[in-house]
């Protein structure tokens, strides 16, 4: 695996290539579903020749003035031979003068009936941040497939939105949200957890599964309205405040654009998706299941 540091040598490298990359970006200290991604990227790239592409990059653009930006993990070294190792051909792991030369004036803001709702009305700004930086990655990279992971699912479909309408020639792919065996959905900020708070951080996930359930029981028995819903996220949100989470939603929506599922969407059984993000300790986890 070769590392570049800079836009030029990474597009000398490229340049070289006999078909477009396979990206997969990612903000480092690394997990085994970063690692699926590239798996993933390097089967899809194989027949064709296509490199595959990880970028490593801590984007400013996308914290908020009280977040954790300055103490996100950085863990490069350890890093780069976990790629290696994934199948990835070249690292792209730029210094913030390199991505950012000068103040970004110009941002790829996102609708806001998008972008402001779930994390977007939590963490302002964040998805202007992350369309931003990936926008300019995707015109340095210049890949045909990029793959991110579903745990981010309003990300993936804000990201998704935004090649389609700036009518990018890449193919934007889901990769699977990889799990412990206890259920909790791997994340970079799971290494912010003690001992007692990861034994507790399943109980997120066991949320979304009640959930799950008891919107299948419900549809099984003709039973599922917005009342309903609306019964089971404020249960969830219940449950998990009173083992001291503080949750700021668990919420279901439709999963094709995360509306607010109508009673004509519910009668059709249109495909659903269950998200949520809450607080424990001081360690901010997203999670989200597909109903």
């Amino acid at each position: 695996m070769k590392t570049v540091h800079t836009i030029k040598e990474l597009r000398e490298h490229l340049d070289q290539a006999p078909a477009r990359p396979v990206f997969v970006p990612t903000m480092g200290n690394l997990h085994e579903g970063h690692l699926a991604l590239v798996r993933r990227a390097r089967e899809l790239g194989a027949p064709k020749g296509a490199p595959v592409v990880a970028s490593i990059f801590v984007n400013r653009l996308q914290f908020g003035p009280n977040e954790d930006f300055d103490t996100y993990p950085r863990t490069l070294e350890r890093d780069a031979p976990l790629l290696a190792d994934a199948g990835c051909d070249v690292l792209f792991a730029p210094s913030e003068a390199e991505l950012y030369p000068q103040p970004q004036g110009y941002k790829v803001v996102p609708p806001t009936e998008l972008a402001d709702i779930l994390e977007g009305a939590f963490r302002p700004g964040f998805f202007t941040g992350v369309c931003t930086v990936v926008h300019k990655l995707f015109n340095i990279v210049q890949p045909g497939t990029a793959i991110f992971g579903k745990k981010d699912y309003q990300q993936l479909m804000v990201l998704r939105n935004m090649v389609q309408q700036m009518a990018l020639p890449i193919e934007v792919l889901g990769g699977e949200t990889l799990r412990a065996d206890d259920g909790l959905a791997l994340s970079s900020r799971n290494g912010y957890l003690s001992a007692t708070e990861r034994s507790e951080a399943v109980q997120l996930s066991a949320a979304l599964r009640r959930v799950q359930e008891a919107v299948a029981a419900q549809r099984a028995a003709g039973g599922l309205s917005p009342d309903s819903l609306a019964l089971l996220e404020q249960q969830a949100m219940a449950t998990l405040s009173s083992r001291g989470w503080k949750p700021d939603y668990v919420l279901v929506r439709r999963q094709r654009d995360l509306l607010v599922p109508a009673a004509d969407v519910l009668a059709r059984q249109e495909p659903l998706v269950v998200l949520t993000a809450a607080r424990l300790g001081t360690t901010r986890l997203i999670d989200n299941l597909e109903l």
